[in-house]
């Protein structure tokens, strides 16, 4: 069973196991709007919570992934690389940016869920 976590930062995160599965939300992409760059992380490299993950390049402006929890980087999505539009068509779906090995997998339990993030966002 995999539970959607949220984070402050308009991160979100596909947790199965101690593996996640890590993305924007669709307020992250509407607010960047067209993205046309994505830079990813190299397979095997570890983040602490709060790192820089990923670049995020878009017709309006530059940001960033960050790490919602420790972990290790154990795929990345190679079609951001040659469409980095998929993440504002399918942000939570086809659009994801890395999936990692949770150091801690319980700290999930910490971020938000889908109600409090809606509240974060109205």
């Amino acid at each position: 069973m995999s539970i959607l976590k949220f984070t402050e930062d308009h991160e979100w995160l596909r947790v199965e196991g101690d593996v996640a599965t890590v993305g924007i939300t669709d307020y992250a992409q509407n607010a960047l709007g067209d993205i046309v760059f994505v830079q990813l992380p190299d397979v095997g490299a570890s983040f602490a919570k709060g790192d820089e993950a990923a670049v995020i390049e878009s017709v309006k402006a530059a940001g960033e992934l960050k790490m919602p929890l420790a972990g290790t980087v154990i795929d990345v999505n190679p079609a951001l690389v040659d469409a980095p539009a998929t993440v504002n068509e399918d942000p939570l779906g086809a659009g994801w940016f890395i999936r990692i090995r949770l150091d801690d997998p319980s700290a999930a339990d910490a971020l938000l869920d889908q109600a409090a993030y809606d509240k974060l966002t109205a």
